[in-house]
């Protein structure tokens, strides 16, 4: 069921939303060589608590996990694409990192993530984060209402397979309001004109994940949610929380 959200509660999201987004530059800025993951969640950590917010990634449980997640970001490095735990690893020159945060604030949900590299940046890095950033806009413009949801999907996807990169199966972006996760789901590839019409009021996740060697197959670390490229390559994730409105797409998770 999707809940279409009032312009009063879209302004609450906005709030959420901005919580997200400064906790995310905070979280870029503290990620230099020498740093330690588990500091960077520190870091998001004080920006939520400074903001009155809680996190919804902070013992998030779905069917897959064997454990609830114990941080309040995800933090994926190199050939990680999603969902990677924060530990003791502590970052590299080159290294290119994927950062994932939510924040709960006055009920309502924000969910963004950023791709950055540390250091001297590889040049196939920083084009697999440009297209990344490409295939969110993309999928955003056609976040208006009347078009449907695998308008949004065939954008994304467009952009990342023009690309030559692959697209990691099964995963995609949300519906997000009161809870991180809700209806619908948003894929990262699809057929233009299918899936659900989109109407003022809805507010989805738009996520895409993209991996530099061109495979969508992924593995799954024995702590049951860091996901990783098969082949070994890079991966990149850019993600913001958008509402449709009438005006065309609000992204609620800008800076």
């Amino acid at each position: 069921m999707v809940e279409l959200k009032t312009e009063q509660s879209i302004d609450e999201m906005r709030a959420a939303g901005r919580v997200v987004a400064h906790a995310l530059a905070a979280v870029r800025e503290a990620a230099r060589v020498g740093a330690c993951l588990l500091d960077l969640d520190r870091v998001a950590r004080d920006v939520l608590r400074e903001a009155g917010a809680a996190s919804p990634f902070l013992g998030y449980r779905p069917e897959f996990a064997p454990v609830p997640f114990p941080a309040v970001i995800c933090t994926s490095v190199n050939d990680a694409i999603v969902h990677g735990i924060p530990g003791a690893y502590r970052l590299r020159d080159g290294d290119l990192v994927s950062v994932d945060c939510g924040a709960r604030l006055g009920g309502w949900v924000g969910d963004a993530a950023v791709s950055f590299t540390v250091g001297r940046p590889r040049p196939a890095d920083l084009r697999l984060i440009a297209t990344a950033e490409a295939a969110l806009a993309a999928g955003i413009a056609a976040a208006v209402p009347g078009n449907r949801i695998g308008d949004i999907a065939h954008a994304v996807g467009t952009v990342c397979r023009a690309a030559g990169y692959g697209i990691p199966d099964g995963f995609g972006g949300h519906g997000v309001g009161r809870r991180m996760h809700e209806d619908p789901g948003v894929p990262n590839e699809g057929r233009p004109g299918r899936g659900m019409t989109l109407r003022p009021g809805m507010v989805l996740a738009i996520e895409p994940m993209l991996t530099a060697g061109g495979t969508d197959e992924y593995t799954c670390d024995g702590d049951g949610w860091t996901l990783r490229t098969a082949d070994g390559s890079r991966a990149a994730h850019a993600e913001h929380t958008v509402a449709v409105t009438a005006d065309g797409p609000r992204i609620l998770t800008a800076p």
